[in-house]
């Protein structure tokens, strides 16, 4: 079974994937950062290096999804090959920060692996608004992440909600400006009551 999260840069991905993880006995697969060679050179020159990025990440990506076709474990994985496409890659395009050159070439290299590539069991959608997304990465204190421009993480969510409004697979949205799953005990039951319900046909306890 495969389960993925979704959401912008600093919803609470990572911190919601390890949480499930650890309720569900799942393998997690976790977003490659802290080893990923362009990141830093990014944040600080994002026309410059976004091509090599997005490349990097779309190959890290595809050859995990193709591992996890092919295990026979539960995996829930923190981000999908499809954020990468469809909103990090389109939004650098239309600021101005990917030429139209190398957009199409990635775009056509996209569509070439999406056509092995199939839907998660489950995918789950952290919504959540800017000042809540600039909190947690205040939060959480990356270096690299403290100059990013409000204008691209609205360009992000924006790609997000157009993005999920067209989704065709199995779908939990949850609600990040309310829902404090780490913090709150009962919100954290909340989404694994839709989770039980989604995949296994249990309904929540009245």
């Amino acid at each position: 079974m495969h389960i993925a999260i979704a959401g912008n840069i600093g919803c609470g991905k990572t911190t919601l994937t390890k949480m499930l993880a650890k309720r569900y006995g799942w393998n997690p697969r976790f977003e490659p950062v802290d080893n990923n060679p362009y990141l830093a050179d990014y944040y600080a020159d994002m026309p410059r290096w976004s091509f090599n990025l997005q490349i990097y990440f779309l190959a890290k990506r595809f050859k995990e999804v193709v591992e996890i076709s092919q295990s026979e474990e539960d995996i829930i994985q923190d981000r999908t090959i499809f954020e990468d496409a469809r909103i990090f890659a389109p939004n650098l395009h239309d600021m101005g920060m990917m030429s139209d050159r190398d957009f199409q070439n990635y775009s056509d290299l996209f569509d070439t692996m999406i056509s092995l590539v199939k839907l998660p069991d489950l995918m789950i959608y952290i919504r959540s608004s800017i000042p809540n997304l600039v909190e947690q990465i205040q939060k959480r204190g990356r270096d690299y992440e403290q100059s990013m421009r409000m204008d691209f993480l609205q360009g992000l969510n924006n790609k997000y909600e157009a993005w999920i409004k067209d989704y065709k697979g199995k779908l939990i949205i949850i609600e990040g400006d309310k829902c404090k799953f780490e913090q709150n005990p009962e919100d954290f039951k909340s989404i694994t009551d839709q989770i039980d319900a989604r995949l296994f046909g249990l309904f929540p306890e009245i």
